[in-house]
């Protein structure tokens, strides 16, 4: 009788953990979004794939990810305030159908033969200006959809679920259809699969638009926003903190192709291997964070997971045994999401309802904006120093960041309770 009930709790709890996909609009969201994120990262592993093997060079890998971020350092902030007045169910359909146009051209260039570093550079930033709006408009749309601000904390622990499943199961897919088929196959995949979340967005059920009145200027409601999470201190630590571990910890990631081939002596299917494995990690800490219950204990884990991060990093940094790495990666991405993810949700339940748009594009600009400048600067360091040394010394400036959150986590934690 015991055991029957200690079963039945744990199937409360794991009902729990996935609470908000009870809410129409969030179930077809999350279904929809499944099957397009596992075409972007099949895509995204296609591309680093494509680029290496066209030009043998890290600094390449950090151009193309600089050219598809970039844009998210000068436009997601200005998306944030059309966030705050628009309709942003309107704009997600054009943000998500831009980037399934890009890659069915991306898939012709390549399938023809004609495809080229430089074609790569301009589709990349296409796609990085739709993105910049994108992200902004789709964090802010979240309470829309659901209807309830309970449903928050779950939900953005669901969507990291999301994320990181596909950044799973997409690269090891991806790395078997490159060596199986070629990267053309992997983009033509990623063109489809965007009809899942256009379409999901198309049923969804929503209260009609009522647009704000504009006080302000775009650019004043922009300094307004800027004002207002910068004198917010729980804001202005947590957003520091992403800012700093997107500049020098993200990065590493483009340079994954060459640990893969040159210091782990591996292959494409190896690659997907290593991003998988950091997915993977990423994928346990989204479910881990899906079964909490409260957010009072998020400003300490932003810490720890923050720290992880950074000391596994280091160690990955330094490996040249593709078990140890997977297994360093696996750590890396658990701190990764949980750092990152519990910085979300703590943003979208704590911040003004009116300035949602605008202070969470600066928390999306962290990882959109400052990722690309730190792969460009890391791949310019690698050149000289090696990618080991360099990932090495951005850790190492995680860790101290890190130390420094650590040391105001209990006044976040204060004004936010």
């Amino acid at each position: 009788m015991n055991r029957y009930f200690d079963i039945h709790a744990y199937f409360r709890k794991v009902g729990f953990a996935f609470r908000a996909l009870e809410n129409r609009n969030f179930r077809l969201y999350f279904f929809g979004a499944s099957v397009s994120l596992m075409g972007t990262w099949i895509q995204n592993l296609a591309i680093g794939w494509m680029v290496y093997r066209l030009t043998d060079s890290a600094f390449y890998l950090g151009l193309v990810g600089f050219a598809g971020q970039i844009p998210a350092l000068i436009l997601t902030p200005l998306a944030g305030v059309f966030a705050d007045r628009t309709n942003r169910f309107k704009v997600l359909v054009i943000t998500q159908s831009i980037p399934m146009i890009l890659a069915f051209i991306l898939a012709i260039l390549t399938f023809s033969g004609h495809i080229t570093v430089n074609y790569l550079l301009i589709i990349v930033v296409i796609n990085g200006i739709a993105i910049a709006f994108d992200t902004p408009f789709r964090h802010a749309f979240l309470l829309d959809m659901l209807g309830d601000k309970k449903l928050i904390p779950n939900a953005v622990a669901l969507n990291s679920t999301l994320f990181n499943t596909a950044r799973f199961i997409g690269p090891s897919l991806g790395g078997l259809l490159i060596a199986l088929f070629g990267e053309a196959v992997c983009f033509l995949i990623n063109g489809i699969s965007f009809s899942g979340v256009i379409v999901a967005l198309l049923m969804m059920r929503l209260p009609g638009f009522v647009r704000p009145v504009s006080r302000m200027s775009v650019f004043g409601e922009l300094k307004e926003g800027l004002s207002y999470a910068w004198n917010f201190l729980p804001a202005r630590y947590m957003i520091s903190l992403a800012m700093v571990l997107s500049f020098f910890g993200l990065p590493f990631q483009s340079f994954l192709p060459v640990y893969a081939a040159d210091i782990l002596n591996g292959d494409s299917q190896l690659l997907g291997f290593l991003t998988g494995a950091l997915g993977a990690g990423a994928l346990s800490g989204a479910l881990f964070l899906a079964s909490q219950n409260s957010i009072r204990g998020l400003p300490t884990l932003i810490r720890n997971a923050a720290l992880l991060f950074g000391a596994a990093l280091l160690a990955f940094s330094m490996s040249h045994y593709a078990w140890l790495s997977l297994l360093l990666l696996f750590i890396t991405g658990f701190g990764m999401i949980i750092s990152f993810a519990s910085t979300n949700t703590l943003l979208q339940s704590v911040v003004a309802e009116d300035r949602r748009g605008r202070v969470l594009a600066l928390y999306s600009m962290s990882f959109l904006g400052f990722t690309p400048v730190g792969s460009l600067l890391l791949g310019l360091a690698a050149e000289y120093l090696s990618v080991p040394y360099t990932t090495l010394a951005a850790s190492m400036i995680c860790l101290l960041f890190a130390l420094f959150y650590a040391t105001k986590a209990k006044i976040v934690k204060q004004q936010i309770l």
